[in-house]
């Protein structure tokens, strides 16, 4: 009898621990797909400025010089973390498209959190209001989230059309819950 009330208080602890395993995997797969897959992304704007936000994917300073050029904003700032190492985009900031005021910079710290602190400083300089943030799909949560806290502005946020491999996603899951655990442990901007 009391062999079978064992059995009984085993089972309905595994069917516990079964639906609480299913019901946290449902919850954080829809987490990565709502944050990581499907965020919250804006269609471009007229805004005071274009922030191309740094990495290592080239397509997104293109995209990001493309919406100053087309109207979108007289100001397009360039984010380049690795400073005249990368010379294409060095370039690029010595030779900037006719009809667009092009400022780059050097991030201090070379994290989306001194990226914003460069967008405070301009944003107070120059009086913006909007500003149209372009950066890779996994990374727009994170950013936005980190930018708020530095600027108290519109942000359109805006993908670059970069398509990643199936490896270059899970680096991006991986490198992007880094920096969301460490925006919330060390908040503000």
């Amino acid at each position: 009898m009391a062999r079978k009330r064992l059995h009984r208080v085993r089972a309905r602890h595994l069917i516990a621990a079964t639906a609480v395993a299913l019901i946290l995997t449902l919850a954080s797969t829809l987490a990565v797909e709502a944050v990581y897959l499907r965020p919250q992304v804006d269609v471009p704007r007229r805004a005071d400025a274009v922030l191309i936000l740094g990495g290592p994917d080239h397509e997104r300073y293109p995209f990001g010089l493309a919406l100053g050029r087309e109207g979108f904003a007289s100001t397009v700032v360039v984010s380049n973390p690795d400073g005249p190492r990368n010379r294409w985009l060095t370039n690029e900031c010595e030779n900037p498209p006719p009809g667009i005021v092009v400022h780059c910079f050097n991030p201090d710290p070379s994290t989306t959190k001194g990226e914003g602190r460069e967008l405070r400083r301009l944003a107070s300089e120059h009086g913006w209001k909007t500003v149209i943030v372009v950066t890779i799909r996994p990374h727009i949560s994170r950013a936005r989230y980190v930018l708020q806290s530095c600027f108290a502005g519109d942000l359109v946020m805006v993908p670059s059309p970069t398509n990643l491999s199936l490896a270059e996603w899970a680096y991006q899951y991986l490198y992007q819950t880094g920096g969301y655990a460490r925006a919330v442990l060390e908040p503000g901007c």
